[in-house]
């Protein structure tokens, strides 16, 4: 029962990263094109700030259940099972994931730099990076879904 628990958190944590890793590029996509609207360009920005914040919380509360799920078994064996022994596709999970947590940090020192008046891609580029988590998330989830090795 522990184990679902754990894992029903981590599930949870993830989902909410995962929502401020899909909406931060829109916010910077809109910033991009704001124009000249100061109270636009205002708001956006605070609002990026605020979601850059708590997609960094969500971030570290979905690691600290996803770190009890991979290795926790070694603390409490008898509530918590070690679900990837000798198996190797927790490796693709994990680096699927960091390449996740570059993006989302990526586009929060964008999101700083436009704070201190510096230009962003131009709003279809944006676009275009705003489906790459998508694509990285799919696999993401086929690895744990599937563990094919």
């Amino acid at each position: 029962m522990v184990y679902l628990w754990v894992k029903s958190f981590h599930v949870l944590f993830v989902i909410a990263w995962m929502a401020t890793v899909f909406y931060l590029p829109r916010i910077l996509v809109n910033l991009a094109e704001a124009g000249d609207e100061p109270a636009v360009k205002a708001r956006l920005l605070l609002m990026g700030r605020r979601l850059y914040r708590f997609g960094h919380n969500m971030f570290g509360i979905a690691f600290l259940f996803g770190l009890t799920l991979w290795q926790g078994w070694r603390l409490l064996p008898s509530k918590l099972p070690d679900v990837t022994a000798g198996l190797h596709w927790i490796d693709a999970k994990l680096t699927l994931v960091v390449v996740l947590l570059a993006y989302f940090v990526w586009t929060g020192r964008m999101l700083k730099r436009c704070e201190k008046g510096a230009a962003l891609p131009p709003a279809k580029t944006l676009r275009l990076l705003n489906e790459l988590p998508v694509l990285l998330l799919l696999g993401v989830i086929f690895l744990v879904l599937a563990k094919p090795f």
